[in-house]
């Protein structure tokens, strides 16, 4: 049965605060990492850890930083004096404060009898950041972690306890991003309904079985030849540059802080699939799907010819055919979610990517999240001849 409007609302901040928890949760985790490595004297580990922890955190703080100085304020959504946003995410805290912030109109909105449009809009308009900041962190910051944990697992031949509590804490945050990015490319399109609980598995399960097969093979490259794996991943990171430059894209409010998201994109799509560019994206992905199953492959043939050196060859000769057996479902999932489950046979004018000319003033009024709105444009295409994109001048805000 549809869930009531209230008990959406309810739903929504509920998994809010709890998104919120598992980032703290899985923060905690690798700072316990990090200490537990320092006790034991396995500093290079420790350094590593803190390392990207530190890299992804200034990545985060400079999209909120800039999202925040270019989005257009609102007597009915002010924003705080400039000098204090900047010292919260100089003091790394600015992801942290968008998450309260969130919660904040949540709860706001949820106490209300009948909630405003615009407090229902603006909603939206923070928790769109908050799911694209915690992508951008699982990607950055997560699931390098997981694949420096699972190496040094391999490498040593032994794991440890807070170990596992990270591998855990990695895979929990993992999925939490993904399924709430799902959610909140489908927010931007409200003229469509939302897929169902089994659509949302199925994109769930066949990125997280496509992602899992990448990391274990980065992985175990990464314990053979730990000299080397810094050139593998620039290398191909470059490439990857290179290709989301090709496709002109155009999702930060400047041509510098475009290049901090196209870096971003890049080591995405490192690990993972990632649209960027309009149209259908059938072939770009099978490109990238090829290119990323062939290196992996070479990874693959390194570890066999050098399998020697690990001291925990039994485990990888069950770990591999089960990550190939992943690999397979997670394509076949994957086949099976866009020829059935994807919504871009039909494309109807909404409040987002629709005809603006025939939209009442009071609804331009409404916060805006563009930025999605594009990101869920690419995500699910459209026939060419059927939509009209946004005025071009328009920013990112409340008009």
């Amino acid at each position: 049965m549809p869930w009531s409007p209230r008990a959406v609302l309810l739903r929504d901040l509920v998994l809010g605060i709890l998104g919120t928890l598992a980032f703290l949760i899985d923060l905690g985790a690798d700072l316990w990492a990090a200490s537990q490595y320092v006790l034991s004297g396995r500093y290079l580990w420790a350094a590593l850890v803190l390392a990207l922890l530190g890299l992804a955190s200034v990545a985060l703080q400079l999209f909120s930083w800039i999202w925040l100085r270019s989005d257009v304020s609102s007597p009915l959504a002010p924003k705080p004096p400039g000098r204090h946003l900047a010292l919260l995410h100089l003091l790394q805290l600015g992801y942290l404060y968008r998450c309260v912030q969130g919660l904040q109109q949540g709860l706001l909105v949820w106490r209300q009898e009948v909630p405003s449009e615009f407090d229902v809009a603006y909603a939206d308009f923070l928790s769109l950041d908050i799911s694209m900041l915690r992508l951008f962190e699982t990607f950055l910051e997560t699931t390098p972690q997981l694949t420096l944990v699972l190496a040094i697992i391999l490498q040593s031949g032994s794991a440890e306890y807070y170990q596992w509590v990270s591998i855990c804490t990695s895979f929990v945050g993992i999925s939490w991003a993904l399924l709430d990015y799902h959610r909140a490319l489908r927010t931007c399109l409200p003229a469509k309904p939302l897929l169902g609980v089994g659509a949302s598995v199925i994109y769930f399960l066949w990125n997280l079985l496509l992602l899992w097969p990448r990391v274990l093979v980065v992985a175990l490259f990464s314990a053979l030849f730990p000299r080397y794996v810094a050139l593998h991943f620039l290398g191909l990171w470059l490439v990857f540059l290179f290709w989301v430059w090709l496709q002109g894209t155009d999702f930060m409010p400047g041509p510098h802080s475009e290049w901090l998201y196209r870096a971003t994109v890049a080591t995405i799509l490192y690990f993972s699939w990632f649209n960027v560019a309009e149209g259908h994206t059938r072939g770009r992905a099978t490109i990238h799907l090829v290119f990323l199953l062939n290196d992996s492959l070479l990874l693959v043939v390194a570890w066999a010819t050098q399998s020697a050196w690990l001291p925990s060859g039994r485990l990888l000769q069950s770990l591999l055919p089960a990550a190939g057996v992943c690999f397979l479902l997670g394509l076949a999932l994957r086949l099976a979610y866009y020829c059935w489950l994807h919504p871009s046979r039909r494309w109807e004018p909404d409040q987002v990517d629709g005809t603006w000319g025939l939209r009442s003033l009071e609804e331009r009024q409404l916060p805006q999240n563009r930025r999605m709105a594009h990101l869920a444009k690419n995500f699910f295409p459209k026939p060419r001849n059927e939509a009209v994109l946004p005025w071009k001048g328009e920013v990112n805000g409340v008009l």
